[in-house]
């Protein structure tokens, strides 16, 4: 179980230990889609790709941060019966050895369970083995139910930061992360992009300061974009309608889950390989990294 690091605990959470040996790959799918079983065999997939964090989507009916390509993806979970008990089971029946993040928005985490709150929810996060949080709709300001819950259970709270986030409303950001600190590589929804943004080096030269590993993520879909973004000074890279567009692709196709199963594989290793690639531009030789 992962143990925050948001309230000054001095040990390194399951998360930030998953970025200690080099860059991060992080790739995102919505759990569930586009059946229970195919999902499962999916994000399996990612982890013999390279996966050092899986970020499962949990899908709900609003999704605002997400481009088309993942707000089809929860539509075709919710069709399949997603719901947050059945993400949770889906969570125990993964057969993986990485870190897992849920990725939602806050109604689902606050009405979970006959107490309204956070803590419920956050309770049976951590009975199945998730590490941590992602929710893209939560401020910073109103964080703090959620943030105690996490440091209770032991759990991250990872929170994202937009280009245009700066001054007091950083700080308070960077106050109650812990994990990871999610880096929007640009503005808008999110999407796979023929080209990285270059607003990313100014958001990770704004964020230099802060003592948390800096993923970045939107936009992200070529080991060629991977090996600029860590070059660049990224200690990770988040990847998701990369991954999700392999899933539609194969649903369009009627093609097997194994045969996109072994696409996102190939995938997940072209990404984590031009991750090292960047790394390996940062860090000198002689060292052996």
């Amino acid at each position: 179980m992962a143990e925050s690091t948001g309230s000054g605990d001095a040990g390194a959470s399951d998360l930030e230990a998953a970025f200690a040996g080099g860059p991060a790959f992080v790739p995102y799918l919505a759990a569930g889609d586009p059946d229970y079983e195919s999902s499962l065999e999916y994000v399996e997939a990612l982890e013999r790709g390279g996966a050092d964090v899986i970020e499962l989507g949990l899908p709900f009916s609003e999704p605002i941060a997400e481009g088309p390509t993942i707000q089809s993806a929860v539509v075709r979970a919710l069709e399949g019966g997603m719901t947050p008990e059945r993400f949770f089971e889906f969570v125990e029946d993964l057969a993986v050895d990485v870190p897992l993040v849920c990725m939602t928005y806050y109604n689902l985490i606050y009405q979970y369970g006959d107490d309204s709150g956070p803590r419920p929810f956050v309770e049976r996060a951590a009975e199945v083995g998730l590490s941590g949080f992602v929710v893209p709709d939560l401020p910073a300001e109103e964080a703090d139910p959620l943030r105690e819950a996490c440091d209770e259970f032991g759990l991250d709270l990872v929170f994202i930061v937009a280009p245009t986030t700066r001054g007091e409303r950083l700080d308070r950001i960077m106050s109650r992360v812990s994990g990871y600190v999610y880096v929007q590589a640009r503005l808008g929804v999110t999407g796979a992009q023929d080209d990285v943004s270059g607003q990313t080096e100014a958001s990770l030269e704004r964020l230099a300061g802060y003592d948390v590993p800096k993923a970045v993520g939107f936009g992200i879909k070529t080991g060629e974009h991977a090996e600029r973004i860590v070059a660049g000074g990224a200690d990770g890279i988040i990847v998701g309608s990369a991954l999700v567009d392999i899933v539609a692709g194969g649903v369009e196709s009627e093609d097997s889950a194994d045969e996109v199963a072994a696409r996102l594989e190939e995938k997940a290793r072209e990404l984590k390989a031009g991750a090292r690639r960047g790394y390996e531009q940062r860090v000198p030789q002689a060292e052996g990294k």
